[in-house]
């Protein structure tokens, strides 16, 4: 790695600043109002298939941290578009230059962008910091060989190139850190935007690993978490849950940070296929997964305190949360010997019929199986997280299709699809951006 040229530090004001004013904060908390996904860090990614009728093909698709909108590199710039309500939010035509990666910086108006497509703008070998109020690049970290993926939170940037990831100070663009990682050809990282605390998960140098950066506590774990390569993985928004697939993308598993503890193993299927991304809801009650198979699964993810586990015995009979019929007042306050009972009955995922008989056989049966499921009508590769509205999940697929969809929070099942948008759109002359 070399820069290519003096970067121009990025000043402090920039990463202050957004277009988008009453919302440029970072959540405060993962039960924040404003936070409106969990597992912001992991951005996941996806390359696009290329649409025959339009110009402006899609390259990639990606969220940004907090889930609130999501970006769009395209054969001839990029654009960002606003998941809750739907709309565009704005776009940049580069004189017919394509962008493979834009990763954004919350809401703010700093993005990271790589070169792509038939004609990149910029080498698939460079970051670029690009400034959309100063529409120019103020920054630029140059590698040898191409970018494969790039994270941001406010105080650092992330870059991974298939053997190795580079950690640098986001003001000055200084190294702070170099990471050999397994052949990562996905460019596979996860970084936790929560400002207490700094995570960053990759793979490890054996296959199956993953590598666990605890930054604020300086500390390095390393979890075997399959016996296969990684396929996805995604860190909770304050880094406290690791969730990881590998290829096979059978099962998902959750992993404390901390200690490496596996809590959870989750079965999206029994057939192969390949897991596109993964996110955690803020409160840490679900989990979304979208794979190969076309649907998204959410999962229940078992409380992991004694303060989150009275809240998910409290939100068990709030009328609120499902059908459930509010307990007498006798019985407002569950003794704590039957927390385990309420809580398996409540929003719990799905088992087989035989899993009492786990013992004798094999994993398989005891495994734990979706919540809520929705099936994409597309034959598309989709990324997925969870949106604003309660019980609520945003899909985002590479043929440029938009869906939101809503599930019971008490009983789970077939989800209910609310909205469906094509957000490509065809091309532009000139650079516009959609009022707000």
């Amino acid at each position: 790695m070399a820069l290519s040229s003096p970067p121009l530090p990025v000043p402090p004001s920039a990463l202050n600043k957004g277009p988008y004013p009453s919302q440029d904060s970072m959540p405060s908390s993962p039960t924040s109002n404003n936070s409106t996904v969990a597992s912001p860090q992991a951005s996941p990614r996806v390359e696009a298939q290329q649409l025959s009728t339009q110009q402006n093909a899609l390259l990639s698709v990606a969220f940004n941290q907090d889930y609130g909108c999501f970006s769009c590199g395209t054969q001839t710039g990029f654009r960002v578009y606003n998941c809750d309500p739907f709309k565009e939010a704005f776009y940049k035509d580069l004189d017919g230059a394509g962008i493979s990666i834009v990763e954004m910086l919350f809401r703010l108006h700093i993005l990271a962008l790589v070169g792509g497509g038939k004609s990149p703008r910029y080498s698939p070998n460079k970051v670029m910091i690009w400034d959309h109020h100063q529409s120019r690049c103020i920054g630029e970290l140059s590698f040898r060989s191409e970018v494969r993926g790039v994270r941001l939170r406010r105080d650092k940037i992330v870059v991974v190139l298939e053997s190795k990831i580079y950690v640098y100070n986001f003001a000055d663009l200084k190294l702070l850190h170099q990471i050999e990682t397994w052949s990562n050809t996905k460019g596979i990282c996860a970084l936790s935007p929560a400002p207490k605390t700094c995570v960053l998960a990759c793979p490890g140098q054996q296959k199956g690993e993953v590598r666990v950066e605890l930054y604020s506590s300086k500390k390095t774990k390393f979890i075997q978490a399959h016996d296969s390569s990684l396929a996805c993985l995604s860190l909770s928004l304050d880094g406290s849950l690791l969730a990881t697939a590998s290829n096979k993308g059978t099962l998902v598993r959750i992993f404390n940070t901390a200690d490496g503890t596996k809590l959870q193993e989750l079965r999206r299927g029994a057939e192969h296929a390949e897991i596109y991304s993964i996110a955690f809801h803020p409160n840490l009650r679900w989990l979304a997964v979208s794979s190969a198979k076309g649907t998204v699964h959410v999962f229940t993810v078992k409380p992991t305190t004694e303060e989150a586990q009275t809240e998910a015995i409290t939100n068990a009979f709030s009328p609120s949360t499902g059908s459930a019929s509010s307990p007498s007042k006798t019985n407002d306050s569950p003794s704590k010997g039957s927390s385990s009972s309420l809580l398996s009955s409540a929003s719990a995922n799905a088992g087989s019929s035989l899993s009492f008989m786990k013992v004798v056989l094999p994993k398989y049966f005891s495994s734990e199986w979706s919540f809520a499921q929705f099936r994409v009508r597309e034959e598309t590769k989709a990324i997925v997280a969870f949106g604003t509205q309660k019980n609520t999940i945003v899909i985002v697929c590479s043929n440029g299709s938009f869906y939101r969809c809503s599930f019971d929070g008490k009983k789970g099942g077939e989800m209910v699809q609310l909205e469906y948008e094509r957000f490509m759109k065809p091309e532009r002359s000139d650079e516009e951006t959609v009022p707000t």
